[in-house]
């Protein structure tokens, strides 16, 4: 009777801490996303900002060469923590990451938010770990549910982002101790964001009506192309960083930031600057693009991060992913709002391997219409993709 009146009391107590987070990723995901929105519209409103691109990269580049430490390893770090608790996520890690992410938006530069989120519920949620001096093993699932929370607030979607958070760490097994803590921060992330005037973008529901067997097959068949641009992307940014770490740290933004400014003149729009979340919207809601939209995000982000500015994948991916399922929906035979409803996840769970997470999240976002076909697309691109990732201490169980 003790034990389990201990057990529960237990329970409860990491309940109660898991809210905790909760409340400090929503907080803090909102005033991110806030800062963000005012650095995206001031950028629309003063285009020949994009020329200082190279001048605002020198200053986030020295934010993080003078100030950073292991507050660089950024995910990864978190991931590592997870898997070997050595150490407590750095302070510093929030507010860098947090301002010179604004400051890549701000000037121009293509990058997403979730990493963002991550590193901001990480780095506080470690803090509730240094006052209640929680053991090793509790540190590392406070993490997992301070990813969890991260997601749910800056995409409103708590169960996928409970998914991924017991995903993420090992590709091919989810964690599942943290699973009810992770479950609980990402629903009151999500709650608290919203109560602090968070607007998620609107998307187009996935077409009602039956799949067949021979439509599976068709979306399995978009899941290899997602698969293939998940892999592209991921030996790009890795190809980019190593190419831009043999140059001085003070010089790399100014490369990249040039080179991002003559991407624009070679592509002729600024729609790949930024998130780019319109071009995604469109791709759902029916809009035909040509196939190599979403090739262009992939480039614009890759050189962004690749260069030392800063922000996260997973929204330039969702882009990516929408793009190329609207560019091949006509080829195979699919309604293009839906190729991209699919192609808008599973192109983030090859990159990530994160495909059961990633499948929980089209049907958030896309309704229970849709999990056949991002079931299987997830699947077959996860394969695809091989262990490839985005993030490098994450690691594997199985294929």
């Amino acid at each position: 009777m003790r034990a389990a009146v201990r057990t529960a009391a237990d329970l409860a107590g990491r309940l109660l801490i898991a809210g905790v987070v909760g409340v400090l990723a929503g907080v803090a995901g909102a005033a991110f996303l806030h800062s963000l929105d005012w650095a995206g519209d001031t950028f629309a409103r003063l285009p020949w900002l994009l020329w200082l691109l190279p001048v605002a990269g020198i200053g986030v580049a020295a934010s993080y060469h003078y100030l950073a430490g292991r507050a660089a390893g950024g995910v990864s770090l978190i991931i590592e923590e997870i898997h070997a608790p050595a150490d407590h996520v750095p302070r510093r890690m929030a507010p860098l990451i947090f301002v010179t992410t604004v400051i890549t938006h701000l000037f121009g530069g293509s990058s997403g938010r979730e990493g963002v989120a991550v590193q901001l519920a990480g780095s506080l949620s470690d803090l509730v770990t240094r006052w209640r001096r929680r053991a090793p093993t509790d540190r590392g699932d406070l993490l997992v549910v301070a990813i969890a929370a991260g997601f749910g607030a800056i995409f409103g979607t708590p169960v996928a982002g409970t998914v991924f958070a017991l995903e993420v760490p090992t590709a091919g097994r989810l964690r599942l101790a943290p699973a009810p803590g992770c479950l609980v921060g990402a629903l009151v992330g999500d709650a608290v964001a919203r109560a602090l005037r968070v607007e998620h973008t609107a998307l187009v529901p996935f077409p009602a009506g039956s799949v067949d067997l021979a439509a599976l097959g068709r979306y399995a068949l978009l899941g290899v192309g997602c698969g293939l641009a998940a892999l592209t992307f991921v030996w790009l940014l890795h190809a980019v960083k190593r190419q831009a770490g043999r140059l001085p740290w003070f010089v790399r933004p100014v490369v990249g930031g040039a080179v991002i400014v003559a991407l624009v003149g070679i592509a002729g729009t600024r729609a790949y600057l930024g998130l780019s979340a319109p071009l995604a919207v469109a791709a759902v809601a029916g809009a035909e693009f040509g196939i190599t939209a979403w090739a262009w995000k992939v480039v614009f982000t890759a050189v962004t991060l690749g260069t030392g500015f800063q922000g996260g994948e997973v929204t330039p991916l969702f882009v990516a992913g929408a793009t190329l399922g609207s560019a091949l929906a006509a080829p195979l035979g699919l309604p293009v709002g839906a190729a991209a409803a699919v192609g808008h996840v599973a192109v983030l769970g090859a990159a990530a391997n994160t495909p059961v997470a990633c499948t929980v999240l089209a049907v958030e976002l896309f309704g229970g219409s849709a999990l056949a076909p991002a079931a299987v697309a997830c699947l077959v691109a996860r394969l695809v993709s091989t262990r490839r990732s985005l993030y490098a201490t994450q690691r594997h169980d199985g294929p």
